[in-house]
């Protein structure tokens, strides 16, 4: 998939969520804010109550989604058969879709009354949604080949670029120059400062200080605008390759951890769920069938 066409296909994923959450709150805004002893007299009760004809539909066109999602992700995952079928990072984008889509319809399915044993469930879903958000952060940090496959130290140090020789064979940098971008790129352990975010954070800043000083080192041996923006993007690169390098094992081990938090959150959700849908029918309510 073309990268403009990719950066598309995900907008509009992001679109549609957005989208939705934004119109169920605007065409709902009036029952949803009304307090919970005052809904049933309320001239859309029926419409939008969790057991009425939309809050009833939203449901369980939230958890068809969010089962699509899952079973459609794993199976592409799991079994070569499908691999044919796009690649494996596009179904993982494709999982997040659904399973960002189905909660937001969930969310509104509930009409934001949490009780009993489907809070549970709930809280769960929101467990599982947030770890997910979490995972794809971690999941982004670990280079991988464009099938999806991690790569190991060896592989991602093989992609580092000798900036050195580009700048001696292309462009002529005065000394202090050349020392000051090569400083630039060098691999710099990765400082704690309290908090895992909070080092990331100040790294990230740090990094935005660096190509600032890069690019001014660079006009400076008046370079042309379109050979600035060029070796400061190999810089950039090259220096978010480094702090991948850094993390990497840090990283990996999260990874692992995260599965181990992820799954039992989506386990209980799936077994409340089942629960839920299993009385809801025993209690006659049917929906349209």
């Amino acid at each position: 998939m073309p990268s403009v066409i990719h950066r598309i296909y995900v907008y509009s994923m992001a679109g549609i969520v957005l989208l939705t959450a934004v119109l169920l709150a605007y065409y709902g805004v009036s029952y949803y804010t009304t307090s919970l002893e005052e809904r049933f007299y309320h001239t859309a009760h029926d419409y939008f109550k969790p057991s009425g004809l939309f809050g009833h539909g939203l449901g369980i066109l939230g958890t068809l989604l969010i089962f699509i999602g899952v079973t459609s992700y794993i199976i592409r995952k799991r079994y070569h058969f499908m691999s044919h079928l796009g690649r494996l990072k596009h179904w993982l984008e494709f999982h997040i879709f659904l399973c960002s889509l189905g909660p937001v319809m969930i969310l509104f399915h509930t009409a934001f009354k949490f009780g009993g044993i489907v809070s549970i469930a709930f809280w769960s879903m929101v467990a599982v949604v947030a770890s997910g958000v979490i995972g794809r952060f971690i999941y982004i940090q670990i280079p991988r080949t464009i099938e999806g496959r991690a790569l190991n130290l060896g592989e991602v140090k093989a992609m580092k670029t000798n900036i050195g020789a580009l700048l001696q064979d292309h462009y002529h940098l005065d000394e202090q120059s050349y020392t000051g971008i090569l400083e630039a790129v060098k691999v710099k352990p990765f400082r704690d400062t309290g908090t895992f975010l909070g080092s990331i954070l100040n790294k990230h800043l740090e990094d935005l200080r660096t190509l600032r000083s890069v690019r001014q080192l660079l006009s400076q041996n008046q370079l042309s605008r379109p050979d600035v923006k060029k070796v400061t993007r190999i810089v950039r690169n090259e220096i978010s390759l480094n702090n991948r390098i850094e993390r990497l094992h840090t990283m990996q081990k999260l990874f692992k951890y995260w599965h181990v938090a992820h799954l039992p959150f989506a386990l209980i959700m799936l077994v409340i769920v089942l629960l839920h849908v299993g009385i809801t029918l025993a209690f006659g309510y049917k929906w349209i069938f």
